[in-house]
């Protein structure tokens, strides 16, 4: 198991060495970087979340992720052609985020799936990915935190963990409690 996170943590680490060589590489250009950054890891966390799953052989999880994905592009793109937002760089569509909802969609399906060690990085990544929108004046801060919540509400409701303990709120018509179950 040790081994196992250590692989991984090494993989995060090779993403983030990336993103501040991209970030850094020209500093007068930082904002460009940032925004080069930006548009890599968003592709990175789902790809990551997928690869992640197929390393465990697990199928139901990549099904999973495939339906959060699902309704969160749904979610996102309907609200995106629904509600008329002007973009701080003056351009059509901005709300809401469409980089940070997948980001924080696959980030949140990392969490649930297989944990906090492994959903730490993947947030920290989704975070960054939503600061550079607001960073490279592709989105306003609102457009950003929808998305957030646009992805996490989405995994939120598809994924369950794997092979593990879970601890949720459990809400029905007559009462609220919490709910502790286990995966096998």
């Amino acid at each position: 198991m040790k081994r196992g996170f250590l692989n991984v943590a090494k993989g995060w680490l090779s993403c983030l060495l990336v993103l501040f060589s991209l970030v850094f590489a020209d500093t007068a250009r930082a904002s460009d970087g940032i925004e080069t950054a930006g548009e890599i890891l968003q592709l990175v966390l789902p790809a990551g979340a997928a690869g992640l799953a197929l390393s465990r052989h697990d199928h139901e999880g990549l099904e999973q992720l495939a339906e959060s994905g699902a309704l969160t592009l749904a979610v996102t793109y309907g609200l995106k052609y629904t509600i008329p937002a002007k973009r701080p760089n003056g351009g059509d569509h901005s709300f809401p985020s469409g980089h940070t909802s997948v980001s924080f969609a696959s980030a949140e399906f990392i969490r649930e799936r297989y944990g906090w060690n492994y959903g730490i990085p993947a947030y920290v990544i989704a975070s960054f990915v939503g600061y550079s929108r607001v960073e490279s004046n592709q989105h306003h801060t609102r457009d950003v935190l929808a998305g957030a919540v646009i992805g996490i509400g989405s995994s939120y409701l598809f994924t369950t963990p794997y092979k593990a303990w879970n601890i949720r709120p459990a809400v029905t018509s007559s009462g609220y409690g919490i709910s502790l179950n286990r995966s096998l």
